[in-house]
């Protein structure tokens, strides 16, 4: 966002023995606070209001013009990207240190376009997971909702 009292954002990668050193919710809420770099990926989203809990990633993010594609919405990219991040970084909340991740595959449905008119975007994603007694995985499952208001009745 372009708030002129906002701090500004530091770029860049942190070093793997950095990484290693810290529990992965306490990587995520250091690169959130600023206290690490932000990606340099987070440059082409901007994310605000980013927070962490264990397991749970929220980040919220407008896309601006730069963001269109040719047809005049935005282009599917950033909410990959946003998407991508949120995931990986909720993953990443859950490792111990020492312990690393990287993104093997993810799928993404389109449900409406996007526009810098539709103001900050929400989704929520959630996983489920069915083990045997032994912890083995027997199945999971994994879940992309577009959140909403409910119009609320009117009166007749």
């Amino acid at each position: 966002m372009d708030d002129p009292s906002a701090p500004a954002v530091e770029y860049g990668v942190t070093p793997p023995q950095v990484m290693a050193s810290m529990a992965g919710i306490d990587f995520v809420r250091a690169i959130f606070d600023g206290t690490l770099p932000a990606p340099p990926i987070m440059q082409t989203i901007e994310p605000f209001d980013s927070t962490a809990e264990p397991g749970v990633v929220v980040m919220h993010s407008v896309p601006g013009f730069r963001h269109y594609n040719p047809i005049g919405s935005v282009h599917g990219g950033y909410a990959a990207t946003l998407l991508d991040s949120a995931m990986g970084l909720a993953v990443h909340s859950m490792l111990p240190p020492g312990t690393g991740y990287t993104t093997l595959e993810f799928k993404i449905s389109f449900i409406r376009g996007m526009t810098r008119d539709t103001g900050a975007v929400r989704t929520a994603t959630a996983e489920a997971r069915i083990t045997d007694s032994k912890g083995r995985l027997l199945a999971h499952a994994t879940t992309t909702c577009l959140v909403f208001e409910i119009p609320k009745e009117t009166a007749k």
